[in-house]
């Protein structure tokens, strides 16, 4: 009788050490597989905010472009065709251009960067106030300055004022891998249009 009973309990025992050591490998690939999945959260949300970041570049640089064309100091600029190296806006380096975006481009394409005609990269920089550019100590660091190229196209259809499509280009930070391409087409017309009623 006692024999069969330790031969129980020396079984019992194993099993209990089975199990645990089961259970144990089950909490292990869990936690494993938990960190691994917070890792991969931690790389999306960067992606969204280098995105983020890269788009709110393109669009200031696009608006400042808006209010550039705007500024009625600059209503008598005639435009140009477009092959000079890149300008700077924030040294007041600015023009529009006669030849047609993307047409204009070596690539014939927008979201090929940089923009080139004839070699040459072209487009007008700017770097709003207290935009970090190429700063790596800094947290806000972007990877380049955003850029952005006016294109005249004449007469509006409402035969109101003149047209212009302005295509900008932002970076995000690090080495500028997250880039955001917008564009618009701008109305600038002499005087004031109630668009609203009578």
């Amino acid at each position: 009788m006692n024999t069969m009973r330790s031969a129980l309990k020396r079984r019992q025992s194993g099993l209990v050490l089975v199990s645990s050591l089961l259970l144990l490998l089950i909490i292990t690939i869990l936690a494993v597989s938990m960190f691994r999945s917070f890792g991969v959260q931690e790389r999306i949300a960067g992606n969204l905010r280098d995105k983020q970041r890269a788009t709110h570049a393109a669009e200031a640089a696009q608006q400042w472009a808006e209010w550039w064309l705007s500024s009625p100091a600059n209503s008598g600029v005639l435009p140009v065709v477009c092959a000079t190296p890149v300008l700077n806006a924030n040294l007041n380096e600015v023009q529009t251009c006669t030849n047609s975006f993307p047409a204009a481009l070596d690539a014939n394409s927008v979201t090929v960067l940089p923009w080139t005609i004839a070699g040459a990269p072209v487009g007008i920089t700017y770097t709003p106030q207290g935009m970090n550019v190429g700063d790596e100590t800094s947290a806000d660091e972007y990877a380049q300055s955003p850029s952005f190229y006016i294109s005249s196209l004449g007469t509006c259809a409402d035969k109101k004022g003149t047209c212009y499509q302005i295509d900008a280009v932002g970076y995000g930070g690090g080495v500028g891998t997250t880039v955001s391409v917008v564009e618009s087409t701008y109305e600038v017309a002499a005087g004031v249009n109630n668009l609203g009623g009578p």
